[in-house]
């Protein structure tokens, strides 16, 4: 990724819709996309109904993936909410980093600045990474 991350703006505006429509729980979902550029959302329900964690039930991310797959699409990303705390990656999200070629998106609902930031995450490190908003 080299640092940004090219995201279609209206998947920005959906991932802050949805994380705002579901607080106080976190809200959860994959991005896929073409050529480096993020342009799909799939949301996704939140098992666990948790304030400060998430997880995908596996029909939901098997269905997904299938989705993105047969779509000739890229899975680039991966995205949730921390409602109540800041938008960076805790313990536990750095730990469950499963796709290292994925960016992790992380959307704080209460946030004035920087709602969504995002994150690459391989070998238990977490490095931030720009958001280029493109039409």
């Amino acid at each position: 990724m080299a640092g940004r991350v090219r995201v279609r703006a209206a998947v920005l505006d959906a991932m802050l819709a949805q994380a705002r429509a579901e607080r106080p729980r976190e809200c959860c979902g994959l991005l896929a996309g073409a050529q480096g550029v993020i342009s799909e959302i799939l949301p996704a329900s939140n098992q666990l109904k948790s304030e400060t964690e998430y997880f995908i039930p596996p029909q939901e991310l098997i269905a997904a993936l299938r989705s993105i797959r047969e779509r000739r699409l890229a899975h680039l990303g991966i995205y949730h909410s921390h409602p109540r705390s800041e938008n960076i990656p805790s313990h536990r999200d750095i730990q469950e980093a499963n796709y290292p070629s994925c960016v992790y998106f992380i959307i704080s609902p209460h946030a004035a600045a920087r709602a969504i930031r995002a994150f690459e995450i391989r070998n238990g490190e977490a490095r931030e990474v720009e958001i280029e908003a493109v039409k």
